[in-house]
């Protein structure tokens, strides 16, 4: 009977941590409850290694993130909405741009604020977009001698 009991607690401290390692893995990853903010829309060029989900920062500090991404058939471009948290206000000469971490690292949204005294409204779009810098292309450039 005692290996019974031993059972039923190892066990059961085996769940408890599994439990934990669950919860925690959902606040770093961001999928917690969802706060509150406003959606802005953005159109890019190339949207290379950022999805739904993907960081969007400000000054290095997470502000939102991006909430949908679609191609635009008319015009071949990568559709984006980003979700700002409520409380950042931002100018309407914002531009947005597709940042990297490093070599290794991922791609992130990053708001640029400029300098306008009027601020962008829910559901506006930011004109000024950069997309995303190919490392490989960037590359073949310079391993074949291109723009030299």
């Amino acid at each position: 009977m005692s290996e019974t009991k031993t059972e039923v607690a190892v066990g059961a401290a085996v769940l408890a941590v599994a439990a934990g390692f669950l919860i925690y893995a959902g606040q770093v990853t961001g999928l917690s409850a969802p706060t509150a903010g406003y959606p802005l829309t953005a159109s890019f060029r190339s949207l290379e290694g950022v999805s739904v989900g993907t960081d969007v920062r400000l000054a290095g500090v997470k502000v939102g993130s991006v909430t949908a991404v679609s191609l635009n058939p008319d015009t071949f471009r990568a559709d984006t909405t980003i979700t700002v948290l409520d409380g950042i206000v931002l100018p309407d000469d914002t531009s947005i741009l597709i940042s990297s971490e490093g070599l290794l690292g991922g791609n992130f949204v990053e708001l640029m604020p400029g300098g306008s005294p009027f601020n962008l409204s829910p559901g506006d779009e930011i004109i000024d977009t950069q997309g995303a810098v190919s490392l490989v292309s960037l590359l073949m450039k310079f391993v074949g001698g291109e723009g030299q």
